[in-house]
């Protein structure tokens, strides 16, 4: 876990052009928050990995910014968005994720493996019209 938040503190928000490629994508996934109680209501149905992740990217190629971070929610096996944008996903019981994201002409896909209270792997897609990767990190709310 140390490791983790060392990582995050590692990494650089970009400012200007580069930062204002992301607003879209970030604006729409920033709305796929939920309640509290939604949230509640769905860590009582029981899957291992459900509940509210925060997600934080970094671009490790192309010309997209870094540090950004964004809500997904997981119930049962689905990895999903409550708004703003479409995210698909699955979850199985090992942990392994899958996930798509778009918003607008701005699309990406991402896989990796959650664990209890975290997560991590690795994106790629292409962000107002650049191709970029990067890596991303987990937690639980």
């Amino acid at each position: 876990m140390t490791r983790f938040r060392q990582m995050i503190g590692c990494l650089n928000v970009l400012s200007g052009r580069r930062a204002r490629r992301w607003l879209p994508v970030l604006a729409a996934l920033a709305a796929a928050t939920m309640s509290g109680g939604a949230d509640a209501a769905i860590r009582r149905a029981g899957g291992a990995y459900d509940g509210t992740w925060n997600v934080v990217f970094a671009t490790t190629r192309g010309n997209c910014s870094s540090g950004y971070s964004v809500p997904f929610m997981v119930a049962g096996s689905r990895v999903s968005s409550a708004g703003g944008g479409r995210v698909s996903g699955s979850v199985n019981r090992n942990g392994t994720v899958a996930v798509n994201v778009s918003v607008g002409a701005s699309r990406a896909s991402g896989g990796g493996r959650l664990a209890r209270g975290y997560g991590a792997g690795a994106w790629h897609g292409i962000i107002t019209g650049d191709r970029c990767s990067g890596t991303w990190q987990a937690t639980r709310n």
